[in-house]
């Protein structure tokens, strides 16, 4: 029984120095995954101010407002909701685009015939000849990175994402003063 009774104590030990030596490894690893993330947002976050700035110097039009272009010459004339769900935007921030396509003559927006209360904005003759000279919108470029993923990737990238976004509303996790990157 004395035998025992040390090399279970001698195990218990063993494992507390080691669990402080796990607890550090852990935390590194922590550390290197919220790098890894962090700068994983800041590439796609670079890559779509990168890609902005070519459509507003090459075609004077924003990655959203190519979007939006987009989806009216793609699906034909839309309600302003129907727009803002294919481009994944709110209503309003449509209609602020909007203001700005029809400015440069690229869509128009008339009243329903059926229904007076919905707009339909369909796109123009120079709409429709930036819409085809147009490079790929960010959103395009997105859709088909994410194809190349298996259905499995997908799924874990979307949980993870929807879970983080979750957690980053204001208000969802009470921020502590830190001047630390993490």
């Amino acid at each position: 029984m004395a035998n025992e009774d040390i090399a279970s104590k001698k195990l218990i030990l063993e494992n507390t120095v080691e669990g402080g030596v796990l607890s550090s490894c852990r935390l590194q690893e922590k550390a290197g995954y919220q790098l890894r993330i962090l700068s994983s947002v800041r590439r796609i976050i670079r890559a779509i101010e990168i890609n902005s700035r070519k459509l507003v110097s090459q075609h004077n039009i924003t990655g959203p407002q190519l979007d939006c272009l987009l989806a009216v010459a793609n699906y034909g004339p839309l309600s302003t909701t129907s727009l803002a769900r294919q481009v994944v935007l709110s209503p309003s921030t449509v209609v602020g685009i909007l203001d700005r396509l029809e400015r440069k003559g690229l869509v128009t927006r008339r009243r329903d015939t059926a229904d007076r209360r919905i707009v339909r904005i369909a796109i123009t003759d120079t709409g429709a000849e930036l819409a085809a000279a147009a490079p790929s919108s960010f959103m395009m470029v997105l859709s088909q990175s994410l194809e190349t993923m298996s259905s499995e990737e997908q799924d874990a990238l979307t949980e993870a994402l929807e879970r983080l976004v979750e957690h980053m509303e204001p208000g969802s996790i009470p921020l502590q003063k830190s001047h630390s990157v993490l």
